[in-house]
């Protein structure tokens, strides 16, 4: 893949992402600058607000199952603060987009820290999710329950 379609693909995994998120009745924002945080996800009547990093994937078919590859900087994953980031991984395969993972930035750490999830090399953890029949995998680790996980974004009826 060239460097440009890479850049088509994150935007249009960011905007497929952001359309999630308006239809739970969340308000959305770009950052100008983008030092981490892909999108701004906010509650417009109490101000709650989460951050979102988008990790967007081309997928590997295999026989029952694909798979996507995604690199997150350690120092951002490590970065935690009063905010935590959600990071939300969305493979595009056979034209269509998988259902997201979506996991705190605090889950992602402690299962990269404490149970060898990704690889990690000059500064950035390499993540290979498989999919398979509805369940997401990692590193040999069950993913399934990140799978569409709106947990923190609940529905906002207006």
């Amino acid at each position: 893949m060239t460097k440009k379609f890479n850049q088509y693909l994150g935007k249009a995994g960011h905007l497929a992402i952001m359309s999630e998120f308006l239809m739970l009745g969340w308000n959305v924002a770009i950052p100008e600058v983008d030092i981490g945080d892909d999108i701004f996800v906010v509650q417009d009547d109490n101000g709650t607000l989460r951050r979102v990093q988008v990790k967007t994937s081309t997928s590997t078919s295999r026989k029952d199952s694909f798979s996507g590859q995604f690199n997150v900087s350690v120092k951002n994953l490590q970065n935690i603060s009063n905010i935590p980031v959600h990071y939300v991984f969305i493979v595009r395969h056979n034209d269509e987009w998988s259902k997201p993972v979506i996991i705190r930035q605090d889950y992602l750490l402690n299962h990269f820290e404490n149970e060898n999830v990704g690889s990690e090399s000059k500064g950035n953890i390499t993540f290979y999710f498989s999919f398979s029949k509805g369940k997401a995998e990692c590193s040999g680790q069950d993913f399934t329950r990140y799978i569409k996980d709106y947990t923190d974004f609940p529905k906002i009826e207006h």
